[in-house]
């Protein structure tokens, strides 16, 4: 055949194809798929509401018509030959309604793609008949609203490459099905079951997983147990997220990482371990969250290698040393979280080269070190916190300006310098508090119109800043001048164009009036203007409609004379320290917590105070308040944590009302008229810390019974008509969280309570060192105070450190010997034995007692010598050892050296220095360079003031920074005369 004609035969047979495939084309959907698309449609409602996480929703199925062919329908694909569908779309659909069984859309038994994502489905269940695609290869059914269980006849798409049943909180995947789906689906490559109940799974099923997996996304399922290891060196594994589940548990591998690994998410579950070096090797990364888990040890300068990293997440880890300094390759870098990661040293510098950042957050680390210029850099970083540091220096002005900063956050460091005259107009929040930064407020600021947040409080800034600069700031609703030298005025400007307030502070600012802006508010949640000279009384206006809002009010530290109407949803009330002298205040019934210690309030505590269940700390301390204490204060409110009456005139009983399982933490009583025994319903207080009952007239032997609370620290008991012997302990480990015991001033009598001293088990082991961040007992709102007695003066402690340790047993009629067992309490401070009728030697073995800050054992029947390895207690800044019968040398050394007379006198028998009376061969040694002659009216020479300074001592930290704020220590004196009068006429009333 000549070529001619093979050509014709070709031309020929490819218009009799194009015929076909015209003919055909016309004809591509076949009928019965096209009605049960049609079908489907009918079975659901359009709503927007049900795609909310779509923007905006796609309303598919509009173009979905009869007699049009189904394959140009949105939505769905169609085989190119047979005209079966194969493939369909429905994400985002708006769709509304059940997917039931007999749904038309089973009819389509072709299909080889099915997405449902982003629709509402009534959280009815998912039909087992999905289990009937048998060619499905592609199945999405994420945020569709889907509950119960996950059908078993999923397992039965053997075909399937992508399963995704995320995002669908009501779903549960049980076991059975979970190990079905692992052992069938055997060419899987994505699975993603985030936010689905997963917590029954054995994660030992996931061993087997294909090794053609690619993703594998569990977040927040609820697992539970050891995370297979293998999983990470799955060959083709390129994103691992198990974000969220917070008891799964497992390590790092330190070799055969998967390659091609480009997202790992760890972040918010129980890992822990190391960081292996080897993770530098990881080149596909971009993205590593490891945030919030139980990872330690140092992070290895091999991430340095991450070139391709856009997201690192360490934070909320216990990390060792520095941040290494390797960002300088990390130039894709959008996101760099180490916040709370327990790092310390320099700053990395580095940080500030990675011009692609968005977000950067090194808050709450212990990082040093100044703030480089080149930081300005950072153009488009819209989020900067270096918050809860101790950085130091200037702040670089340029980064005021910084052209996309949101958030600015440098607050609680030691930054100083001045605010910037230049600042970015698309910042939204300024921190700047807790730092040393002076000069004044600039009027640019007011420029900024889109700030919602603007703190600068606790700083050196100075000068007069007029309110009205902030006042067409329309979008601030945050605002703290508080705590600087600053003179706010606001000159009355009622101008409605003021923005609404949700905080306002403004603390030690010098005003003298309620500024007048405030009628106009109707936000406001949140008002302090404590630490002001603001005289009268609380304008009623503060109770008005605008004020509705309002839950907490600080006007604490001003000169308030009157209460009015209070603000009727307020939940925080303090007005400490002001000159109320009226009777209780009418309070709302939302109150939560009541602050109104040292004013002159009269009068009885009113009956009517039971109806507020909400209370969680009241404050009526340093009150003229009488009468009986309401019962129901032992158990009205169920979240009551703190009662404090101290320091008033109540008399009567101790209420006998506290109700097992009572959430009391704090409970002080001291210094009023009650009488009687201590109430058997104390024993029900579980999670007390503190009882302060001293300075009382409470008859009664000891509680024997507090020793069962697991976590009383405190106990003050002292100056009450206690009776008898302590007693021996009754359970195994008495008193094992007390770190404070005061029985001093009552009757007690018997031996010295071994046993339970013994059992001390809080002051046989320091918690921190003294240097570290000091912590004190109590919460935010609240934190508990004692009175310390040393050398026979009692001086107010206004906060308890939690290293801080003392027994006091002074001034009863306890005799026998001092137990040796002291010498075991090793963190033990202060210890007070004085004026009782103890008798034997010193017993050597309080030289273990190296932390001893003050040893009182004076007017007892002590003899012997005294111990040479007292001379061990380098930090004992305090000794009284007069009025006993101890005969022989004082050792020489240490401390010794610079304790005066008065230590040792009524010994008749002691010799060597400081003492006139010398020794046989005794070579006096020099004396102190500087002594001074002690006031037995005051407490406070210069010894004992260094004692915070030269020896860095817990009592100093508790008492040095009163003592050296104060500039004279005029009131101390004043204060010890006061309470030596009090203590006078308690002692002669009670011996009538």
């Amino acid at each position: 055949m000549s070529c001619s004609g093979r050509a014709g035969q070709v031309i020929f047979c490819l218009l009799i194809l194009k015929l076909y495939c015209q003919l055909t084309a016309s004809q591509l959907c076949p009928k019965d798929e096209s009605y049960a698309l049609l079908q489907l449609k009918d079975g659901f409602e359009y709503d927007e509401s049900a795609s909310l996480d779509c923007s905006p929703p796609y309303h598919r199925m509009a173009s979905w018509k009869s007699g049009t062919d189904c394959c140009s329908w949105d939505g769905v694909a169609c085989h190119g030959v047979t005209g079966h569908v194969i493939a369909l779309d429905l994400s985002c659909s708006g769709l509304r309604g059940n997917l039931s069984s007999n749904s038309s859309l089973f009819h389509l038994s072709h299909l080889r793609r099915l997405n449902l994502a982003f629709n509402y489905f009534n959280r009815s269940s998912i039909p087992p008949e999905f289990g009937m695609f048998s060619s499905l290869t592609h199945l999405n059914l994420s945020s569709t609203w889907f509950s119960g269980q996950v059908p078993t006849e999923i397992s039965h798409l053997s075909k399937l490459i992508s399963l995704d049943l995320s995002l669908n909180e009501p779903l549960i995947l049980e076991a059975p099905a979970m190990k079905m789906i692992v052992q069938n689906l055997t060419l899987v490559r994505e699975i993603f079951l985030d936010y689905i109940n997963m917590s029954s799974v054995d994660l030992g099923s996931l061993m087997n997983l294909s090794s053609s997996l690619t993703s594998l996304s569990l977040a927040l399922c609820g697992l539970q147990g050891q995370f297979p290891e293998n999983i990470f060196h799955l060959p083709n594994l390129q994103l691992l997220n198990l974000l969220l589940n917070s008891d799964l548990y497992g390590h790092l591998p330190v070799s055969n990482w998967s390659s091609s690994l480009e997202l790992l998410k760890l972040g918010s579950t129980s890992f822990s371990g190391g960081l292996p070096d080897i993770i530098g090797n990881l080149d596909s990364i971009k993205v590593l969250d490891l945030g919030n888990c139980a990872f330690y040890g140092p992070v290895p300068a091999s991430l340095g290698n991450l070139q391709q990293l856009n997201q690192l997440d360490l934070s909320n880890n216990n990390w060792t040393g520095q941040i290494p300094d390797v960002f300088g390759n990390l130039s894709k870098l959008t996101s760099l979280s180490l916040q709370i990661g327990n790092f310390s040293g320099m700053l990395p510098s580095s940080v500030f080269n990675l011009t692609e950042l968005l977000r950067l957050d090194l808050s709450q680390n212990q990082l040093e070190g100044t703030l480089p210029d080149h930081i300005c850099g950072l153009d488009n970083v819209t989020y900067l916190d270096l918050s809860y540091n101790l950085l130091s220096g200037t702040i670089p002005s340029c980064l005021f300006g910084l052209p996309s900063l949101v958030w600015f956050n440098l607050n609680n460091n030691h930054l100083t310098g001045e605010l910037g005259e230049h600042w970015s107009k698309s910042l939204l929040e300024i921190r700047l508090e807790s730092n040393k930064i002076n000069g004044l407020i600039p009027p640019s600021i007011s420029e900024l119109v889109n700030l919602t947040n603007f703190d600068v409080s606790s700083n050196n800034l100075s000068g007069i800043v007029d309110l009205n600069l902030f006042s067409n700031m329309k979008n601030l609703w945050g605002l703290d001048l508080s705590h600087n030298s600053l003179s706010v005025v606001t000159n009355n400007n009622r101008n409605s164009n003021w923005p609404q307030f949700y905080k306002l502070a403004l603390s030690s600012c010098n005003l003298i009036e309620f500024p007048d802006f405030l009628k106009i508010q109707n936000q406001l949640n949140f008002l302090s203007l404590s630490h002001n000279r603001i005289h009268g009384e609380i304008p009623k206006w503060l109770s008005a409609k605008g004020m509705q809002s309002l839950q907490y009010l600080d006007l604490s530290h001003n000169f308030l004379t009157i209460v009015n109407e209070l603000p009727p949803s307020l939940q925080y009330l303090d007005l400490t320290s002001n000159l109320l002298q009226q009777p209780f205040p009418i309070l709302p019934p939302s109150m939560y917590i009541l602050l109104l210690a040292n004013n002159k309030l009269t009068g009885e505590i009113p009956p009517w105070i039971c109806n507020i269940t909400t209370f969680q700390i009241i404050n009526l301390s340093n009150n003229n308040l009488s009468g009986n204490i309401p019962q129901c204060l032992g158990n009205f409110s169920t979240e009551l944590s703190v009662l404090n009456l101290r320091s008033n005139s109540f008399h009567g009983t101790i209420p006998g009302s506290f109700t097992e399982g009572n959430k009391i933490r704090s409970l002080d009583l001291n210094g009023n008229e009650l009488e009687g025994s201590l109430p058997l319903s104390l024993a029900n207080c579980k999670m007390l810390e503190v009882l302060n009952l001293g300075n009382n007239y409470i008859n009664d032997s000891f509680p024997l019974w507090l020793q069962t609370l697991p976590k009383l620290q405190v106990l003050v008991l002292r100056s009450n008509r206690l009776h008898g012997s302590i007693g021996n302990p009754t359970v195994i480990s008495p008193f094992s969280s007390l770190r404070i015991i005061d029985l001093s001033h009552n009757e007690f009598i018997g031996l010295l309570p071994t046993q339970y001293i013994a059992n001390f088990q809080a002051m046989k082991k320091v918690d921190g060192e003294v240097k570290a961040t000091p912590k004190y007992i109590g919460e935010i709102y609240y934190q508990d105070s004692i009175v310390l007695t040393m050398k026979g003066t009692e001086i107010p402690m206004e906060r308890i450190l939690t290293i801080f340790t003392t027994i006091d047993l002074s001034s009863n009629r306890f005799e026998g010997q001092i137990p040796k067992e002291v010498g075991l309490l090793s963190s033990l401070l202060v210890l007070n034995i004085s004026r009782n009728s103890v008798t034997g030697q010193i017993p050597s073995s309080l030289g273990n007692l190296t932390a001893l800050e003050s040893l009182d054992l004076s007017s007892n029947g002590l003899g012997g010598g005294i111990p040479s390895q007292l001379t061990r207690l380098t930090f004992l800044a305090v000794l009284n050892l007069s009025y006993n019968q101890l005969v022989g040398p004082i050792p020489h050394g240490s401390q010794f050296d610079t304790f005066q007379n008065d230590s040792y006198v009524g010994n008749l028998r002691l010799c060597g220095f400081p003492l006139s009376v010398k020794c046989s061969g005794d070579v006096a040694p020099q004396p102190p360079p500087f002594q001074e002659k002690e006031d037995p009216a005051s407490l406070f020479n210069w010894k004992f003031a260094m004692i915070g300074y030269g020896c860095g001592l817990v009592i100093g930290f508790s008492m040095g920074y009163i003592v050296f704020t104060t500039g004279k220590p005029q009131w101390f004196v004043r204060k010890v005369e006061v309470e030596q009068k009090k203590w006078l006429r308690r002692r002669t009333k009670r011996n009538i």
